[in-house]
């Protein structure tokens, strides 16, 4: 949307997190709305944890349509908020915001945006071994969605009594016991030889430290599916060296893609452009 297009009437969207330099999200939701002819603009805020609460105020008293949530933000931005959707109550996170007539309201796209990529390469999760390295917000949304398909799931996170904790809460909504480790290479040696799923749910990996990886090439194999959350780069380490051991990869920029039309359907109530989306994101991370 250029400048001379912006009128009295104009919706605004955007992201918080910290930090949100890196995010093309605005160019995502930007192109979205230019396919359908939607008056709205999307923007990214840089929030830091001190100014979340000032900042949901903010999103009240100026009346912006909505809002998606990212690190750090996503457990700590529900006690700020008027409702939260039952699904991201279970999650206990939430990556969407929608201003309702000033009621804010939150909700979760993460779990479904990471599963329909798994889907579409018609991978199911039910009765698999996963492993998930991290344990925040997004890892939260990931435990639950492969956890109510039927997945046996491990977190590895480096502090473990956050793990602990995490997997208390999913396991409470869930049903099923998960189990926890502390994120090291003796832990990572014992876990990926019966992994069928690998997730970094964690930002190692992430550009500018684009060389950063959390599991080297000889704990890969064929056979194995290997999904990084990470978009920037388009291909990180852990999918290169994944891709040289044989096994399905699955880049961040899928995830991204999916949670985004989703949030997009939550604010407008259309059809997200799916295809435009993931073209424009592609197109901005080439950039």
């Amino acid at each position: 949307m250029l400048s001379e297009d912006i009128t009295g009437r104009t919706r605004l969207c955007g992201i918080i997190g910290d930090p949100v330099e890196h995010s093309i999200s605005p160019v995502m939701h930007n192109a979205a709305f230019k396919k359908l002819g939607l008056d709205y603009l999307y923007i990214p805020f840089h929030v830091t944890p001190g100014n979340l609460r000032r900042a949901m105020e903010g999103m009240r008293g100026l009346n912006i349509s909505g809002l998606n949530v990212t690190i750090p933000h996503k457990v700590e931005v529900m006690q700020f908020l008027d409702s939260v959707d039952p699904t991201a109550e279970k999650i206990g996170a939430v990556n969407v915001v929608f201003n309702s007539g000033g009621l804010l309201q939150g909700f979760n796209t993460d779990a479904e945006g990471f599963l329909q990529p798994l889907l579409e390469k018609k991978i199911d999760p039910k009765g698999k071994n996963v492993v998930i390295l991290g344990a925040g917000g997004a890892s939260r949304a990931i435990a639950f969605i492969l956890s109510e398909r039927g997945a046996d799931i491990t977190i590895l996170n480096r502090t473990s009594g956050k793990a602990i904790q995490f997997i208390e809460t999913v396991s409470q909504t869930t049903g099923k016991i998960m189990g926890t480790l502390e994120l090291n290479e003796m832990n990572l040696s014992t876990v990926m030889p019966v992994a069928d799923i690998l997730i970094n749910a964690t930002s190692v990996g992430m550009s500018p430290d684009s060389n950063d990886t959390l599991v080297t090439r000889d704990l890969l194999r064929p056979g194995m599916v290997v999904v990084d959350i990470v978009y920037n780069p388009f291909k990180t380490k852990l999918l290169m060296e994944a891709e040289k051991a044989g096994a399905t990869t699955i880049g961040g920029i899928e995830m991204l893609v999916w949670q985004g039309a989703l949030s997009f359907e939550k604010w407008t109530g259309l059809k997200a452009p799916l295809e435009e989306m993931r073209k424009a994101a592609r197109k901005a991370l080439k950039a």
